[in-house]
């Protein structure tokens, strides 16, 4: 990595219409729904722009974007499987986005600055084949949406599929919390609870956002995390969209478990840097107004992220923490 440049973004969206073959699919809800303009704009590009040049054109954006970065040497981009009923196969009627791991793993390895971030549906009937052959294609996680994918991480049935996670020493990165991107949710899902049984086989789990919002059993989700937190060493948090205007605070909060700063990981949740949702004048009373100013200022998403979770307290040690667990010996960037 560049001197300076030295910070891996683990988790960065992307999406796809089917263009160019891709194998994406986007349902008709989600198309009709106002978020979908506003996910196109952010990835800066056009649904006529897709059709001609493919879904593989917003990975190339994002690299190029990336590559302007003073700070973000690389990103993992993650895929996202469908729902699975009950014949082993993808629900396309009850699945609103699907992002094929072979178009992620494929356009990744185009870009020396993109890692593959594999989705698998454990409930598949071939999932722990999905899961070899996304491991032999350069995945360095797996990345969960229960409440849209409606996985219960807590079912016994898929503990072959977190022991050959185990042994192929791939991460977990669900999310953990309430889940408002999409335009259906079974919040429940999104307990950082159910984590327990991964957690207790030895799989190293990453709750995306830190359970930061909801609650589950009358509690918080964040407290529900914590407790976990003390009693499994492998459980780590990432501190994506955690300064959206939707979670203001969170942060802050996160921040004071100072035990925790060894086990919290850099990630963006690209490209909802690019909505508005995030904004460095949000924080008049943790930063001052020149600061704000200049933050605003700095052209670069990934630079003007790590700016502000700079100046809102996020410490060297957080920042280099994902590239101590998916750097690549210095191959990036």
């Amino acid at each position: 990595m560049e001197d300076g440049k030295n910070i891996i973004d683990i988790h960065c969206h992307t999406a796809g219409t089917g263009a160019g073959g891709s194998g994406c699919f986007v349902s008709r809800s989600l198309r009709e729904s106002w978020k979908y303009r506003i996910y196109l704009k952010a990835f800066g590009v056009t649904e006529k722009e897709l059709q001609t040049e493919g879904d593989g054109l917003i990975l190339r954006r994002l690299s190029e974007n990336l590559a302007g970065s003073r700070r973000v040497a690389a990103a993992v981009v993650l895929a996202m499987d469908g729902v699975v009923g009950d014949t082993g196969e993808v629900d396309t009627a009850r699945t609103e986005m699907y992002i094929p791991n072979e178009f992620v793993a494929a356009e990744t390895n185009r870009y020396p600055n993109l890692l593959f971030g594999a989705s698998i549906n454990p409930y598949r009937r071939d999932a722990v084949e999905r899961l070899e052959k996304a491991a032999d294609s350069g995945a360095v996680l797996v990345k969960w949406l229960p409440s849209i994918q409606h996985i219960d991480p807590a079912d016994k049935r898929v503990v072959p599929f977190y022991l050959r996670m185990k042994e192929l020493g791939l991460p977990l990165l669900t999310h953990t919390g309430e889940e408002s991107s999409f335009t259906w949710t079974r919040n429940e899902l999104g307990d950082p609870q159910l984590l327990r049984l991964p957690l207790s086989l030895g799989v190293t789990v990453i709750a995306a956002h830190a359970a930061s919002n909801g609650k589950n059993h009358d509690e918080r989700n964040f407290d529900r995390f914590l407790r976990l937190s003390r009693d499994y060493p492998n459980l780590y948090a990432d501190i994506s969209a955690l300064t959206q205007l939707n979670r203001l605070g969170h942060l802050a909060r996160l921040l004071k478990y100072r035990e925790l700063h060894g086990r919290l990981l850099y990630g963006t949740d690209m490209p909802l840097l690019n909505t508005g949702i995030v904004s460095p004048f949000a924080f008049p009373f943790r930063v001052s107004p020149a600061k704000m100013l200049a933050i605003a200022r700095i052209a670069n998403p990934w630079d003007r992220d790590v700016a502000l979770k700079q100046a809102l307290g996020v410490t060297a040690e957080i920042f280099a923490s994902s590239a101590r667990m998916f750097g690549t010996g210095g191959e990036i960037g």
